[in-house]
C-alpha cells in the first residue's frame, strides 16, 4: 500500500508552505518562502523543483506566494491560482511563471488529483482554501484527502463543509485571544484587523470549530500558522488537549513557528 507523504515546510506570519506527496505526484502548497529556501527544504526531502507537478497558491499574501518570484525561472512548472491572486502576485514579479487559472468554487483536475479551491474570508483580493482528492478503489492506492485552511476569519458553512471529509485536516490556531491583547508592538487597529471577521482564527474559535464536529473523517489534524509573537505551543497544546478527553480521535499535531526550519512538530494523544 502506498503512502501519503504531507509535510509542512514553513508555518508561521513569515512564511507557509508544504509538500504533499501521493503514489503519482508531487505538489507544493503555497510557497511563502524564498525559493532558495524552499529548494533547501526540498532536497531536505529528496527531491528537487523540478520533481514538483505543481504549486497551488491560496492568496497574495507575501507569506504564502513569496517563493513565486524564484519559482517563475522554472517554465516548466505550473502555478494555480485563481485570477485576483494571479494578477496581485505577477504586479510584483519580473518574470511570468507558468500561471494555470481556476475559477474559485469550480472542481477541476490536475493530472490524478482532483482539485476543489473553495472562498474563505480573509482580507485578501480572493483568498481560497483547497480540498485535495488522490487515489482510487484499489487496496493498494485508495482514496484519500487533505484540507487545506490557513487564513480564514471565521468559518462559513461552506467551509465547514469541505473540511469534515478530509483525511488529513490543516488549519490554523493564529493566536492567543489574551497574548494577542497584551501584545504592545501591535496598535488597536491591527488587533482588530487580526481578530475581525476577515482575519485569523484564535486558539479558542478552531478548538470551538474542531469540537462542534460529531461526523468526520479527520485521521490527522495539523494546527499551523502560529503566531510567533502572540501564540505557542504550550499554549495550543493544552486547550487542544480537551479535544480528546471530549471524545475526539484523531492525530493532532502542532506546528512550532520557531522551529520551522527544522520543519518540527509534536503530536498529542
Amino acid at each position: 500500500m502506498v503512502d501519503t507523504e504531507f509535510k509542512i515546510l514553513g508555518s508561521s506570519s513569515s512564511g507557509n508552505a508544504a509538500l504533499l506527496r501521493t503514489s503519482e505526484l508531487n505538489i507544493l502548497i503555497d510557497a511563502g518562502l524564498s525559493c532558495k529556501k524552499l529548494q533547501f527544504l526540498l532536497n531536505e526531502e529528496g527531491i528537487n523543483v523540478e520533481s514538483l507537478d505543481a504549486v497551488f497558491l491560496t492568496h497574495e499574501h507575501n507569506d504564502h506566494s513569496a517563493g513565486i518570484r524564484g519559482l517563475s525561472k522554472f517554465a516548466n512548472l505550473p502555478i494555480f491560482a485563481n485570477r485576483d491572486t494571479i494578477q496581485a502576485v505577477q504586479a510584483k514579479l519580473p518574470r511570468r511563471p507558468n500561471w494555470k487559472v481556476f475559477e474559485t468554487g469550480s472542481c477541476f483536475d490536475f493530472k490524478t488529483l482532483k482539485v476543489h479551491p473553495f472562498s474563505v474570508p480573509h482580507d485578501a483580493y480572493d483568498p481560497v482554501g483547497f480540498y485535495f482528492e488522490w487515489g482510487r478503489d484499489d487496496l493498494f492506492n485508495p482514496w484519500s484527502s487533505l484540507a487545506w485552511v490557513t487564513d480564514l476569519g471565521f468559518v462559513p458553512t461552506l467551509v465547514r463543509e469541505r473540511i469534515m471529509g478530509a483525511s488529513i485536516l490543516v488549519i490554523e490556531s493564529n493566536y492567543c485571544s489574551k497574548m494577542l491583547e497584551d501584545d504592545p508592538k501591535r496598535p488597536w487597529s491591527l488587533k482588530q484587523r487580526i481578530r475581525g471577521r476577515h482575519g485569523h482564527l484564535s486558539n479558542e474559535r478552531t478548538f470551538d470549530l474542531l469540537d462542534s464536529f460529531d461526523q468526520y473523517k479527520w485521521k490527522k489534524v495539523f494546527l499551523m500558522h502560529l503566531s510567533k509573537d502572540c501564540n505557542n505551543v504550550t499554549r495550543v497544546r493544552e486547550r487542544f488537549s480537551n479535544l480528546q478527553r471530549n471524545g475526539k480521535r484523531f492525530e493532532t499535531f502542532v506546528v512550532d513557528p520557531k522551529l520551522q526550519r527544522l520543519c518540527r512538530y509534536e503530536t498529542f494523544d
